[in-house]
């Protein structure tokens, strides 16, 4: 028997390789084949260190790459300044905008605390470029928004009834004799100051005079037009009803039927006027500060999204390979639970530093989409980030003045407590980690439909604020009447959802799927192929316009050539030598 060929197994065709590295789960060749071993895309690829090692370079290399870190290190550096005294800048232009009691800045805190994660969020759409980075990513950016906004859904109405966070820290103020930290160093503010007070100053003293409730502060502007003046004291002689209102120590007489006495009397004298960009300005607060505030976030996200481009190139090869396998590491058993909470204290420390929770979760929201953290450790990462944006500020508020001392105070406490409440509920059960498992679903679903990725930012940052607050605005009764059905039916759907998938025997049978609602409201297939099909026809049109474009401009161009041509032949055309060399050539043949 001749011997059978050696065989070897089929390599799987380009088509199919490319489809696993664009993270897309191939199709069988055929029923008989067997299933191959799907990799789950959650798991950490395994980083590799590509770039040239230290001792394989020359000289030459070595200080060029010294020198390319020393800068951008110090393009760091830079960009953090800007950010932090765009931050400054920021809370000014708040101020201006309003002054707030306690009670009503608890909502507002709650709000600000979903906005600091749209940040995260526009970075992680950078990486939309690789499927499964883009699914880590935004799993890693949402995993912020869906711990935020489910803290919000459970304590804001418990704050609404109970008051719990106005109330406790109200009672921690009142037990401890807080004094005035008005000498206490201001962080970061001398650095900050050179700059800042070239674009705005405040004058502290009408916002004391608003946190005491003096009513005549109320119609006095924020804005400080005058750094240098000059009080002078003057005893001056005043009229008073009856002798019981004279001046305790001072002269009192009665003199043409009027009773006289003396006061001490203090007069301002306006010497210099400030140097900032608004002093002569004549421009409501209002608009100073929307000016404000729209610059200042500008300056933000462009500093932001550049200190992440640069954290991410500075945090590549083998630095990405310690940082991976520092962090992603568990303390041995029995203290494995110990990693998060210590991961908690990492997050808040780095943060405290930076200055901004925003700077730290948009730095590690690129390294979860390359693999370098994962996610269930940058969860707790982003909840310590949480508790050290609260600290600064603590320590902010006790370097503010007697008269506002109680009330800022007061205020940091309630965000530092809403995020330790927000702990409590959402972390130390893992049956209760609810953002991990919201934000891998949400990463799967962008991660197969990427556009919408925008649609969530446009949905969740823009057109739901923008809804509520018009609601708030029509009047409470509005807003309750629309939102708490709204909010049934949200209950209504996650409940039927969860129950679809662990115990359908107690549904009835047509909501045991959504089958029986149109394909629309139960799925996002016809939706993308709408956006495919848009995408296309926009692509398409352009690309027709642009080549017309280019072919007019091209004919143009050999036409203006043609010109240039004939117009260069007639130039040098010699009537005369033309007649010569006729006359000669007939000479010839003749």
């Amino acid at each position: 028997m001749a011997p059978l060929p050696e065989t070897h197994p089929a390599s799987p065709p380009p088509e199919l390789e490319l489809a696993r590295k664009d993270g897309t789960d191939p199709e069988p060749r055929s029923e008989e084949s067997e299933p191959e071993e799907e990799l789950d895309p959650w798991d950490l690829p395994e980083l590799r260190d590509t770039g040239v090692k230290w001792s394989d370079l020359d000289t030459k290399g070595k200080v060029l790459r010294v020198l390319k870190s020393i800068v951008k290190f110090i393009l760091l550096l830079g960009l953090l300044y800007v950010f932090v005294c765009s931050l400054d800048i920021l809370s000014s232009a708040f101020q201006l905008v309003g002054v707030l009691e306690v009670k009503s800045a608890v909502p507002i805190i709650m709000g600000a605390n979903i906005g600091t994660s749209v940040t995260n969020t526009i970075v992680a759409v950078m990486q939309a470029g690789d499927r499964n980075e883009f699914r880590r990513a935004f799993a890693g950016a949402t995993v912020h928004d869906f711990f935020n906004w489910l803290s919000v859904l459970v304590l804001l109405p418990l704050e609404v009834a109970s008051g719990y966070l106005y109330r406790l820290t109200k009672l921690i103020i009142d037990s401890f004799n807080i004094q005035t930290g008005a000498d206490a160093p201001d962080l970061l503010k001398v650095i900050t100051e050179p700059l800042t007070k070239n674009i705005i100053e405040l004058d502290m003293s009408v916002i004391r005079d608003i946190a005491t409730g003096d009513p005549a502060a109320r119609n006095k502007s924020l804005v400080k037009i005058w750094c240098k003046t000059e009080k002078i004291t003057n005893l001056v002689n005043i009229t008073v009803p009856g002798f019981a209102n004279c001046t305790p120590g001072a002269l009192c007489w009665e003199e043409d039927g009027q009773i006289w006495t003396q006061e001490n009397q203090t007069e301002t004298n306006n010497l210099e006027k400030c140097t900032h960009m608004f002093v002569y300005a004549d421009l409501p607060d209002l608009a100073v500060g929307l000016i404000l505030l729209a610059l200042s976030l500008l300056a933000l996200c462009t500093c932001l999204i550049l200190i992440v481009k640069l954290l991410n190139s500075m945090l590549k090869g083998q630095v990405a390979v310690i940082i991976k396998k520092v962090l992603n590491t568990d303390f041995p058993f029995p203290f494995a639970w110990v990693t998060g909470y210590l991961a908690m204290l990492v997050g808040a420390g780095m943060t405290f530093i930076v200055q901004s929770s925003s700077v730290f979760t948009s730095a590690i929201t690129p390294l979860v989409g390359i693999g370098v953290i994962s996610l269930e450790r940058a969860y707790p990462l982003t909840l310590g980030s949480n508790i050290g944006t609260t600290t600064t500020a603590i320590l902010a508020a006790l370097a503010s003045p007697g008269e506002t001392l109680a009330n800022s105070l007061q205020v940091s406490l309630c965000h530092f407590f809403f995020n330790i409440s927000g702990i409590l509920l959402w972390y130390p059960i893992p049956f209760t980690r609810i953002p991990i498992r919201l934000a891998k679903a949400l990463g799967n679903c962008t991660a197969k439909y990427r556009w919408f990725a925008a649609l969530y930012l446009i949905l969740i940052f823009l057109l739901f604020p923008l809804a509520v607050l018009g609601l708030s605005i029509a009047g409470w009764q509005v807003l309750v009447g629309v939102g708490v059905p709204v909010l049934v039916l949200a209950i209504f759907v996650i409940v039927v959802n969860i129950m679809q998938k662990h115990c359908p025997r107690f549904l009835p049978s047509f909501l045991r799927s959504w089958d029986f609602l149109p394909t629309p409201l139960h799925s996002l297939k016809p939706w993308d192929r709408v956006v495919t099909a848009s995408m296309t026809f926009c692509r398409t049109r352009c690309c027709c316009c642009c080549c017309k474009c280019c072919k007019e401009k091209e004919k143009d161009e050999e036409k203006d050539d043609m010109k240039t041509k004939d117009k260069s032949l007639e130039m040098y055309d010699n009537p005369a030598l033309t007649i010569e060399d006729e006359a000669k050539v007939t000479a010839t043949h003749l």
